[in-house]
């Protein structure tokens, strides 16, 4: 089956993690299936929905690698994608609920509704509106809109019988209808609900599969009895356990989640979260890096966990590291650039090639970067710790190094002959010397890096 998916997010902030797995999700079953993928807007919420931030989502979605078929920013048979320049199509389907019985103004006012759902605790019964404007006669209703009340527009759900929703994820679901109460689907601004323009949103632009967190649970009856009533097709529906923190609680800012736009901004690759969050919650038959050809092909809707995923900070970590020893040499430096100042341009992919298993983001280049190509600047520990060095071997070294300095194996083995260390007391001094640090890159790999002269300094540090 071809499945047509879509993300749909709201543009009053960046997109957070969880919802960026929600949109690697839908977007993989798209290109596995060889369907179409449909970025849609819904930008209902205009006080917190400025152009920018819409823009922003475009933006961090492609930088994940995501692409679609039709969208806001390229079109598409199916438009307009964002809500707010639908208006007119939700109005003359909230025409023909109305005509049809289906639909029924309300014009109770908010501390109504209040007291209502606190009349409702207090006696112990779950909160939900009780249909009072149910029984108005179109007349009455007309006369009211026709001297100004202002009037939302409510769904009459049937009063019995249950509706059941087949879950690609939890399996089948049965909602009692009576349990459900008459909801909003146009506000008194004459905005639609979230239930309603989601709803014939997906319909309308052929959609037949929608992924989305398992807090629209309790969304998708009421959406169904829409698209129902307007004889609109229903998609299936696919509901993700929500991304949670270390602290078992949905993922959020105080328990550390972070945009897009935070990850690109600290350094992340696009492949590493598209890994990590490909694998969050889904079942591949190996823990390995994938290519995105691999991530696609091997998705498989069964595989989704119905047990709540955690973000781990460290695994994203991990997955950086590996697809830093995946990417493509090329891809690397152009990653890196900011941070390769002070490389010679002729020495660029040696140094990367170098150092990539030594770094995470581009700052640990930089580091390196001044470790080969400036003044080394040694700790007072590491003068401590070399001058505990016998210096006949800082002579030797110098000595072995000016005969060979382009063969570290050669250098090495002859200095090791030479002074008759081996092992860590022969390369562990080496090392502190000509790079300050315990632990780094192969010396093999960065002495080519560091200018003769700059080795000859650091091969005699107890006389700087």
């Amino acid at each position: 089956m071809n499945f047509t998916s879509r993300f749909a997010p709201s543009p009053t902030g960046y997109i957070h993690l969880g919802n960026a797995r929600t949109a690697l999700f839908a977007f993989f079953l798209a290109r596995q299936s060889g369907g179409r993928f449909v970025l849609r807007m819904e930008d209902t919420d205009q006080a917190r929905s400025p152009a920018e931030l819409a823009a922003a989502l475009i933006d961090d979605l492609r930088w994940l690698g995501l692409n679609w078929d039709e969208g806001p920013d390229c079109g598409g048979p199916h438009g307009p994608y964002a809500q707010m320049q639908r208006l007119p199509i939700y109005a003359d389907l909230f025409r023909k609920l109305l005509d049809a019985g289906y639909a029924y103004p309300c014009f109770c006012t908010a501390e109504e509704l209040a007291a209502e759902r606190e009349n409702q605790r207090q006696r112990g019964r779950a909160p939900r509106y009780s249909g009072r404007c149910r029984t108005l006669s179109r007349e009455e209703s007309q006369k009211r809109l026709a001297a100004g009340e202002e009037a939302t527009l409510r769904f009459a759900v049937p009063r019995s019988g249950a509706l059941q929703v087949d879950d690609l994820v939890w399996g089948a679901r049965s909602y009692a209808l009576a349990d459900l109460g008459d909801f909003v689907i146009r506000r008194s601004d004459g905005s639609p609900s979230f239930f309603f323009a989601n709803a014939v949103d997906d319909a309308l632009m052929g959609i037949n599969l929608v992924i989305r967190g398992e807090d629209h649970l309790t969304n998708t009856p009421r959406q169904i009895l829409i698209l129902q009533a307007l004889d609109l097709p229903t998609p299936q529906y696919a509901h993700l356990p929500l991304l949670q923190g270390n602290d078992g609680q949905p993922l959020s800012k105080r328990n550390g989640a972070a945009s897009l736009r935070e990850m690109r901004a600290q350094g992340y690759l696009p492949a590493a979260l598209r890994n990590y969050l490909g694998q969050l919650g889904h079942h591949y038959a190996e823990a390995h890096w994938r290519s995105d050809v691999e991530l696609i092909t091997d998705f498989s809707l069964p595989q989704i966990g119905r047990a709540p995923a955690h973000f781990d900070a460290e695994q994203l970590q991990y997955w950086q590291e590996q697809t830093i020893q995946n990417a493509e040499l090329e891809g690397l430096i152009h990653w890196l650039q900011p941070a390769l100042d002070l490389v010679p341009s002729e020495k660029r992919d040696d140094f990367v090639a170098a150092v990539r298993g030594n770094i995470r983001f581009p700052a640990d280049a930089v580091i390196w970067a001044e470790c080969c190509f400036a003044p080394l600047q040694l700790s007072e520990e590491a003068r401590k710790e070399l001058r505990e060095t016998p210096e006949d071997f800082w002579l030797q070294a110098r000595a072995c190094y000016t005969a060979q300095p382009e063969d570290f194996r050669a250098w090495t083995r002859q200095l090791a002959q030479q002074t008759g260390c081996k092992g860590r007391d022969l390369y562990h001094p080496l090392r502190i010397a000509l790079t300050g640090r315990e632990q780094g890159p192969e010396l093999a790999q960065l002495l080519p890096l560091i200018p003769h002269a700059e080795v000859l300094h650091r091969l005699a540090p107890l006389a700087s």
